[in-house]
C-alpha cells in the first residue's frame, strides 16, 4: 500500500491486514469462475441477525456459484465472521476494514480522551477536533459509515489480488438487503441491455430508488437515479468516481450516498442514470439504523418489510426482464446548488484519512 500518513495499525489491525490477503474460501468446491461473472459485494456492520437472513437469501440465488462473493466488515466481530465461514454455496472472501474507528477505542480513528464532544469549543476547552459547519464535532458511529464505504471501494477495485484485471461489473448490497433468487440473472440481463437501451446509464440496479416499492409491475424498463439496493457498475465508472476523491473526502456530509449525489455524480454530466426492471429482485428490510450504534446484547428482530422470509413468489424465482421492453426515463431531482451537506464530516483528521484511503494503491494524492 502506498497510503501516506495512515494511522499506525494496532495489533488487531495488523491481523486483519493479514486476513485480507488470504485467498477466497471454497475454491475446492468452486475451482473456476465464469469469465462473464458479476462479482457480488456485501458490506456489513454489526447486525448478525440481519446477516443470517441475507446469507440465507444469497444461498438460493441462481448463478451465485459462478461468481465470487466478497464480504466487507467494518471492524471485526467473531459472530459475524462465524456466519460467513459457514457459507458453502460459492467462493467467498472476507475483508476487514483495518482502520475502522471500532478497532481504535482510545485513539483516532476511534475516540480519544482528548477529543471534543458535541458542540464543545476547542479553543476554550483545549480539546482536539474541528467542528462541522453546524458546530458539532465528529461522532465515531457516524463517520465510520463513510470511512468503511470509501475504504472498501478502493480496496476492492484497486487492492485485491482477486480483482486485478477484472473489468466487469460488481453488484453492491448491504446487510439489510434480501436478495431474491432471480437477482443475479436479472442483473446480468440488465448489464447486457444497458449500453444499447440506456447509453446515459452508468449503472444497473436490482431494486427501485424508493426502497419501500417493489416496482411498477409493468412491461417496461426504468431509468432513474441510482439507488442503494443492488447498484452495479464497472471499473470505468469506478475510475471516474475515484478521480473525484477530493470532492468525496472534503464534503461536509457523513452520508457516502448523499456525498456521491451532491459532489461526485454531477461531474458525470448527463450520464447519471441507472437501469432497472419493473419488479425488484432485492428487498430492503431493515429498520435498525446504523446510527443507533452497535448493539452487542443480541438481535432485536426489528425490520420494516412485510416480506415473509422463506416464501418467494413464482415471479421472483426466474428472470423476469424482457429485452424487447422500452425504457421509461424518470426525471432526476438533485440537490440545490447551494447545498453544503448535512454535516458530521468536519474534522480534518477524517478528511485526511479518507484521502489516504484514496491513495493506498495508487499514486498518492497531493494533499
Amino acid at each position: 500500500m502506498r497510503g501516506i500518513l495512515l494511522p499506525l495499525p494496532n495489533d488487531l489491525a495488523k491481523e486483519l491486514l493479514i486476513r485480507n490477503a488470504l485467498p477466497p474460501r471454497n475454491i475446492d468446491l468452486f475451482p473456476s469462475l465464469r469469465d462473464d461473472r458479476i462479482v457480488i459485494v456485501l458490506y456489513v456492520h454489526y447486525r448478525p441477525h440481519y446477516l443470517k437472513l441475507v446469507i440465507s437469501g444469497l444461498s438460493k440465488v441462481h448463478g451465485i456459484n459462478e461468481t465470487l462473493l466478497i464480504i466487507s466488515h467494518d471492524g471485526f466481530y467473531e459472530d459475524m465472521n462465524s456466519i460467513v465461514e459457514s457459507i458453502r454455496f460459492c467462493q467467498v472472501k472476507q475483508i476487514f476494514a483495518p482502520w475502522s474507528p471500532h478497532l481504535f477505542p482510545d485513539e483516532f480513528p476511534g475516540e480519544s480522551p482528548q477529543d471534543c464532544k458535541n458542540d464543545d469549543n476547542a479553543e476554550k476547552l483545549g480539546c482536539t477536533g474541528n467542528p462541522d459547519q453546524y458546530g458539532n464535532h465528529r461522532s465515531v458511529r457516524i463517520v465510520s459509515l463513510k470511512h468503511h464505504w470509501w475504504w472498501m471501494m478502493n480496496t476492492i477495485w484497486d487492492g485485491l489480488t482477486e480483482m486485478k484485471g477484472f473489468n466487469g461489473h460488481i453488484m453492491f448490497i448491504e446487510e439489510d438487503h434480501y436478495v431474491l433468487p432471480n437477482a443475479y440473472r436479472n442483473i446480468q440481463i440488465l448489464v447486457n441491455l444497458k449500453e444499447k437501451k440506456c447509453p446515459y446509464c452508468i449503472a444497473v440496479n436490482a431494486a427501485p430508488l424508493d426502497v419501500t416499492s417493489r416496482g411498477e409491475g409493468s412491461r417496461k424498463l426504468y431509468a432513474e437515479k441510482v439507488g442503494n439496493v443492488g447498484y452495479t457498475f464497472n471499473r470505468t465508472v469506478w475510475e471516474r468516481i475515484h478521480a473525484q476523491a477530493k470532492q468525496f473526502c472534503l464534503f461536509d456530509d457523513y452520508n457516502w450516498d448523499i456525498t456521491m449525489w451532491s459532489r461526485v455524480y454531477p461531474t458525470f454530466g448527463s450520464a447519471l442514470y441507472t437501469l432497472r426492471g419493473p419488479r425488484s429482485s432485492a428487498i430492503h428490510f431493515g429498520r435498525c439504523g446504523l446510527h443507533e450504534g452497535y448493539n452487542q446484547s443480541g438481535p432485536s428482530g426489528c425490520r420494516d418489510s412485510n416480506i415473509e422470509f422463506g416464501f418467494v413468489e413464482r415471479a421472483d424465482m426466474v428472470p423476469n426482464i424482457n429485452h424487447r421492453w422500452r425504457v421509461h426515463k424518470y426525471s432526476i431531482k438533485g440537490y440545490s446548488s447551494g447545498f453544503e451537506g448535512w454535516g458530521g464530516w468536519g474534522d480534518k483528521r477524517d478528511r485526511h484519512l479518507c484521502l489516504c484511503f484514496s491513495s493506498m494503491y495508487e499514486k498518492p494524492l497531493s494533499l
